[in-house]
């Protein structure tokens, strides 16, 4: 069995099992940010956690950008119209706080999913990756991998959000020991695109640029294809991303990216659905629920398909 899959069905059998999910019904939303591979995952593990409780009842929503800032609060807006007794959501930014405060005020329960809110203390729980201590597994993976004076280019994600930058802060963590120069940086929005941009502005300006670490994959996608555009051997240059989706299953297979970080989006679905749906029915649950992260190279890569 896969060891996603293995996390998965873990995660699925301790949640159908757990006391009181056969009780009154619950109505919930669930959010995610915007359409990319992993936030589908996050929404297909709450369909089946629904499926398996017929007590529980699911409405989503979803943005259109990793900044859809408004997109979001008039999610939160209509569902807590629509009379939902709990959110669970991957907040956009922190700046949708107010609007999670206004739901809580009309007496519903919020469980915050793939990063926090800071200093927001109205949520029921975090069900998250500790995204400083995974992107250390980036930094300890770069720091077998480059010497002193090497030269890296950091593809941000948004800056701003915290679990964004925790990657990026974990991975300098992780990478210290090593006298690397950092040789420029951007935000990306974790797209494509930018990545791609971001990424060729990097090697363009840096002939020699020994290392590029994504902090999300999209990006990562966008820097092997940025790579391969300069006609850059792989083996000059190390390429380390994070989030293990959106083509970076590709660029690892073709040997321009290195390694990237592996996040479990179904056990964190399930985990945060179930937070909230037990705290809704009294239960205790804990304020933090960590699922977890794996380095993926393409020698491991097929146990986190």
């Amino acid at each position: 069995m896969k060891l996603k899959t293995m996390l998965g069905a873990v995660a699925f059998l301790a949640v159908t099992a757990a006391p009181g999910l056969a009780q009154d019904k619950v109505k919930l939303g669930f959010i995610t940010k915007f359409p990319v591979p992993f936030f589908a995952t996050m929404e297909n593990a709450a369909k089946a956690y629904a499926e398996a409780n017929p007590g529980v009842e699911i409405t989503y929503g979803q943005g259109t950008s990793a900044t859809d800032i408004e997109g979001q609060i008039a999610l939160i807006e209509s569902m807590v119209t629509n009379g939902v007794q709990g959110i669970a959501l991957t907040p956009v930014d922190p700046t949708v706080a107010p609007a999670l405060d206004k739901a809580v005020a009309a007496g519903v329960k919020i469980v915050l999913m793939d990063n926090n809110i800071p200093d927001w203390n109205n949520k029921t729980a975090l069900a998250t990756t500790d995204n400083y201590n995974a992107g250390k597994l980036a930094g300890e993976y770069l720091k077998t991998v480059l010497k002193d004076g090497d030269t890296l280019g950091i593809l941000e994600g948004v800056p701003g959000v915290p679990a964004l930058d925790d990657r990026v802060n974990g991975m300098l963590e992780g990478l210290k020991g090593v006298n690397v120069t950092i040789v420029g940086k951007g935000g990306t929005n974790c797209t494509e695109e930018l990545g791609i941009s971001v990424a060729e502005d990097l090697l363009t300006k840096n002939p020699d640029l020994k290392a590029i670490y994504a902090a999300c994959g999209p990006p990562a996608a966008g820097a092997a294809r940025a790579i391969k555009n300069a006609g850059i051997s792989p083996d000059k240059i190390v390429l380390v991303g994070f989030d293990f989706c959106c083509g970076e299953e590709e660029a690892l297979k073709d040997g321009i990216e290195d390694a990237t970080v592996a996040q479990f989006p179904t056990k964190m679905a399930e985990l945060g659905v179930d937070a909230l749906v037990k705290s809704i029915r009294g239960e205790k649950v804990e304020s933090l629920i960590d699922s977890g992260a794996a380095l993926v190279t393409k020698d491991n890569m097929d146990k986190f398909k």
